[in-house]
């Protein structure tokens, strides 16, 4: 009996297997096509009756061309060929057959996702997005062209792209073949972050290889207060630790103990050799113009060179390509306008904006109006900034840009005078005009390629000039006896720059990021020229002296490699080539660079540095006030090239992406610094500059320390920096080291924006520093010979002067009107009115036998007022 259950059971399981093991993938089937796409296939199979089909196309290469052996009679063989060599597996379940990733797949290949990151409203590419794939464990950042390439495994995944004042936005991916992309992020103007960043697409601190590399958004610098109003990038970044003034109110920056001339300041990739108006007070950037800036003062990566201290990159917008638009602004000091469209919609654009100064309108009439006024002044400030950019294809870019600026000062006065004394037609007018004139002209031109969905090509032709000019100029007449007569003294210097520029980019994998380039430069400088005319009715005198012009050629090589090791380690390591020509002299230098982090964890990291850099330029300099009339110079047979040597080692937290602190400590050693032999100056082009130098050495090491708050409606830094900086010359002071004049022990530096509704923002910031060291006479005593008195000195640079400390407030109201925004801004410089000493002057007490010293203050409490719009 059981055994005819039994085999009732499995005659009914048979019956069963007859009628529905019929299954989809054994039905035979035929295609009447042999050839195709992987597409055109699969939707040829799914027309059949009975035949159901469940894919994506994010997993399956659908364009992939397939020929048919002709061999297939069932499902399962047709779905054989046709995806052979796709990393899919294949399952029928519930009447249907599904087609899924397989994991284990030998044909398993990686997927490269590239393409730009950009403005949603402006079409504006994006420097230093970061770019994020979260089940990957992996990232990039957009380079300075807004391109990224990023190459994963075959998969679905979450991207995460984020950008310093924009909203973070996340794209749920399947990657199944090459993507091209232009990702667009929307604009929060509420955010203002000091952002820094990496080559992983991880902005925080524990993933950034190279320390100290900072990158500040225009939103940033114009939320903090500034001098009469006007926003100011240079002045903006001497907040950050490390980074100092040279001067009471100045815009020229040291860092790390090095001088002026070591700061490599880049004008949308163009180096400018004088970066300030108004003698330092200004700079030359128009902050409603700079899209960004980013400044680097260790660890350099091998793409930059040619100078000891610093790099300050600051890139202007490319203009709007999608509407047209302007913003502009009013104040005490400055007028300014910028306009940004498109020239073609969406595929290039424009920016042009115009800076000037007023100063002059507004005092001359009132000087010619005063009782007795003979002069007159003249005092003009002015830039003005044009870009455009083109898009040719989908693998060309081409931008064109172009900066002048200029300053002018003069004088002009009237006096009456006898040349023939007691002849009452021997009148004498005499109008002498007497001023300085200054600027800086540069021009781009730029071509973007992408070879591949991997490399990216930059090439770039740059052109920069920097010419300042001492003059005066008097003219005599004697109307009644027709005599005239004409004197022209004039003094100038300028340098000249043409180069040619070459770097690529390559990302082969998320855990490189090669970079590699050459560069040529060639220099004509002309440290001083001397000009005299004179001219009268009897005789005629015009002498030109220009016997210090030269021409000289700089060439580098780099390449430099950003590694991921493991997921905690990381370096950078490079190396520069740099040659220099000059007078049938030339100089080369190998400058390896190598820096590293290693994660301890998602919060802790460390970070260290080891570079060498070399210097084929220096600067002249008269005094401590940087004005322009200090001289550009090369090196030459006699004076070698300067060179450093820089460690640095930091440790620095993260907490929950908002707050940040951070502790460097750095030595630097210096070689063939300059410095006037004590007692001249170059004054003229007569004298060889060259006789009047002493090659030394220095040092400067010290520690930086630095809190940040980078989100929400309070945001703010706070920086402490502890620091000497030495210089040593065999015949200055003895052969002994003394402090260098920009040798300040402590800087404490703070700065809060505070947002607490989105129409009002209020900013503070407030410094202190040591006194910087100068030279002063202990005593003096009377030479009979000369008739005068001789200052004694024991030392040079052996006294202080007083600390500085100031505090900055601003407030801004923002309005919306129906076609503008509006914004007024109250600003107070020196807050509770700090006298800070701006230089020191002898006063002799000759009874006495003693020196007294009297200080000087520049700027007492200033307010001041702007009206800005935006439409």
């Amino acid at each position: 009996m059981r055994t005819g259950k039994q085999v009732i059971i499995f005659f009914l399981l048979c019956l069963s297997r007859y009628g529905y093991g019929q299954t989809i993938l054994s039905k035979q089937v035929r295609l009447p096509q042999q050839r195709g796409t992987v597409g055109e296939l699969l939707a040829a199979l799914s027309s059949i009756d009975g035949v159901s089909l469940s894919y994506s196309s994010g997993v399956i290469s659908m364009a992939k061309r397939v020929e048919l052996s002709g061999k297939e009679t069932v499902v399962e063989d047709y779905l054989k060929s046709v995806l052979k060599n796709q990393p899919v597996k294949y399952m029928e379940k519930d009447g249907k057959v599904f087609i899924v990733f397989d994991e284990r797949s030998p044909y398993k290949k990686k997927i490269t996702i590239s393409g730009y990151i950009v403005d949603k409203k402006s079409g504006e590419r994006l420097i230093g997005a970061s770019i994020y794939a979260v089940n990957k464990n992996q990232g990039t950042t957009s380079n300075s062209y807004g391109f990224f390439s990023l190459t994963l495994d075959r998969d679905s995944t979450r991207l995460v792209i984020s950008h310093a004042g924009y909203f973070m936005q996340a794209e749920d991916m399947l990657l199944a073949e090459d993507i091209v992309l232009e990702l667009k992020l929307e604009p929060n103007i509420i955010v203002n972050e000091i952002v820094v960043v990496n080559s992983e697409g991880r902005k925080n601190s524990q993933n950034r290889t190279l320390p100290g590399k900072i990158n500040m958004p225009a939103t940033m610098i114009k939320s903090l207060p500034a001098l009469l109003g006007e926003a100011d990038v240079l002045k903006s970044l001497q907040l950050l630790p490390g980074i100092q003034a040279g001067n009471e109110g100045t815009a020229g920056l040291n860092v790390r103990g090095g001088s002026a001339d070591q700061n490599l300041i880049l004008l949308d990739g163009v180096p400018v050799y004088n970066a300030t108006h108004a003698f330092g007070l200004f700079s030359i950037f128009n902050a409603d113009a700079v899209h960004n800036v980013e400044v680097m003062k260790s660890g350099f990566p091998a793409s930059y060179g040619g100078r000891l201290s610093s790099v300050i990159d600051v890139q202007f917008k490319e203009g709007d390509k999608n509407r047209f638009h302007g913003e502009g602004g009013v104040g005490l000091i400055f007028s300014k306008l910028t306009l940004e469209g498109p020239l073609k919609k969406g595929k290039s654009s424009f920016l042009i904006s115009a800076r000037r100064t007023y100063i002059d309108l507004i005092l001359r009439p009132i000087l010619k109006a005063s009782e007795g006024a003979n002069f007159d002044l003249r005092s003009v400030m002015s830039d003005i900034n044009l870009k455009t950019n083109f898009t040719i294809g989908k693998k060309d870019h081409l931008y064109f840009s172009f900066y002048t600026g200029v300053d002018k000062y003069s004088t002009q006065s009237e006096e009456t005078s006898f040349y023939f004394p007691g002849l009452a037609d021997s009148t004498l007018k005499t109008v002498t005009n007497y001023g300085f004139f200054w600027g800086n002209n540069t021009a781009m031109g730029r071509w973007n390629h992408v070879f591949s969905k991997k490399m990216f090509s930059n090439l770039t032709c740059n052109y920069t000039r920097f010419l300042f000019d001492v003059f005066t100029k008097s003219e005599s007449k004697n109307t009644s006896r027709n005599f005239t007569s004409t004197l022209r003294q004039k003094y100038f210097s300028s340098i000249r720059d043409i180069s040619i520029k070459y770097d690529i980019d390559y990302l082969p994998v998320p855990t490189h990021f090669i970079k590699f380039g050459s560069n040529v430069t060639l220099h004509h400088y002309r440290p001083g020229v001397s000009e005299y005319y004179q001219k009268d009715t009897i005789e005629r005198t015009n002498i030109k002296i220009d016997n210090n012009s030269l021409f000289t050629g700089e060439y580098d090589l780099y390449a430099e490699d950003d590694i991921r090791l493991s997921d905690r380690l990381k370096i950078n390591a490079g190396l520069r080539f740099s040659g220099f020509s000059v007078a049938n002299k030339f100089f080369t230098s190998v400058q390896p660079r190598l820096n590293w982090l290693y994660r301890l964890n998602n919060k802790w990291s460390l970070k260290g540095s080891a570079v060498k850099m070399n210097q084929y330029i220096h600067l002249l300099t008269n005094g401590n006030l940087g004005l322009p009339t200090d001289l550009w110079l090369p090196v030459t047979k006699r004076v070698p090239p300067q060179v450093s040597y820089q460690v640095a080692g930091a440790v620095s937290y993260s907490y929950d992406k908002s707050m940040e602190a951070s502790a460097e400590v750095y030595y630097k050693k210096l070689k063939n610094v300059i410095e006037y032999a004590e007692g001249t100056g170059f004054t003229n082009s007569f004298t060889n500059w060259e006789d009047l130098l002493q090659l030394g050495k220095g040092k400067a090491y010290g520690m930086e320390w630095m809190i940040q708050k980078k989100k929400g409606k309070l945001t703010g830094l706070l920086s402490y920096t502890l620091s000497w900086s030495k210089r040593q010359f065999d015949k200055i002071n003895a052969g002994k080291p003394f402090p260098y004049k920009f040798d300040r022990r402590h800087e404490i530096k703070t700065a809060i924006v505070w947002q607490p509704r989105h129409n009002l923002e209020i900013s503070a910031d407030w410094f202190f520093a040591s006194g910087n060291a100068i030279s002063l006479p202990k005593g003096q005593y009377y030479n009979p010979v000369t008739a005068t008195y001789i200052d004694i000195y024991e030392g040079r640079n052996d006294f202080r002067m007083p600390a500085y400390h100031r505090m900055d407030i601003a407030i801004k109201w923002m309005k919306q009107r129906k076609k503008f925004l509006r914004t007024w801004t109250l600003s107070v410089f020196n807050a509770y009115n700090q006298q800070n000493t701006f230089f020191l002057y002898k006063s002799n007490d000759y009874l006495n036998n003693r020196v007294k010293f009297r200080k000087v203050t520049l700027f007492p409490v200033l307010p001041s007022v702007t009206y800005q719009f935006k439409f």
